[in-house]
């Protein structure tokens, strides 16, 4: 059997009109709008920061102080059923105290009188209605700095992604009006990009819950999870 090969150029002139031809098509028409979604949920975690400061005429006296009252903080987070995991030292400062007096010539004269120890302990609590209680009982045993509070979510997966939806939803609603106004109809969905990939939690309308047994009020309220949304669709 004989077979007919083509010159390696009529072969490469018979492929390239061909390819080009593909390149050389439009772009079809097309629109990009953003898309906002809000989904809310109340929080089942409490975020706690916690300080003790201590001061003494050593750095020696001030630390073992500081020690022996973080430690009894510490013990009253595990008894007040706040796990190990969720105890975390997230800093130790010890800083030198002076006091400055004013020289006739215009200079000041420093004098060391004291050391602080600032020992900051971050605590999650998972049963927010101990929120109150937990607070309490940390200052009755020696905290005395610090008490930032913030409410979040452990597993925000399901928020997040209802808030997701709304925001697709709403991309598609703009697209509509706006490819209505031009006088032409929104094709299929080419591309889209979720341009927030871990949505920070914004605490908003604050509600009361029951702390009654607490000696510190506190609002948990609920968390609101936005996205924002970039969604390209072909006009027709």
């Amino acid at each position: 059997m004989t077979r007919h090969l083509l010159p390696l150029a009529l072969a490469a002139a018979i492929a390239f009109p061909a390819m080009a031809g593909a390149a050389d098509l439009p772009t079809p028409p097309r629109i990009i709008v953003s898309g906002e979604g809000e989904a809310t949920t109340p929080p089942d975690l409490a975020l706690l920061s916690l300080s003790v400061m201590r001061e003494a005429k050593t750095a020696r006296a001030a630390l073992d102080a500081n020690n022996d009252a973080m430690a009894a903080v510490i013990a009253a987070m595990k008894a007040a059923g706040i796990k190990d995991r969720d105890l975390q030292t997230a800093g130790i400062q010890i800083n030198p105290r002076y006091n400055y007096t004013n020289k006739p010539d215009g200079s000041q004269e420093a004098e060391l009188v004291a050391y602080q120890v600032t020992n900051t302990l971050a605590v999650r609590v998972r049963d927010i209605d101990k929120t109150g209680e937990i607070l309490d009982k940390a200052v009755s045993l020696g905290v005395n700095q610090g008490g930032g509070i913030s409410f979040t979510n452990d597993k925000p997966d399901a928020t997040i992604t209802e808030a997701r939806k709304k925001a697709v939803a709403n991309a598609v609603a703009k697209a509509k009006t706006l490819a209505e106004a031009a006088g032409v109809t929104i094709g299929r969905v080419l591309e889209i990009s979720d341009q927030n990939i871990a949505p920070v939690p914004m605490a908003i309308n604050a509600k009361a819950f029951d702390a009654a047994r607490a000696s510190v009020p506190t609002q948990a309220g609920e968390n609101a999870y936005n996205v924002q949304v970039t969604v390209t669709f072909e006009l027709k």
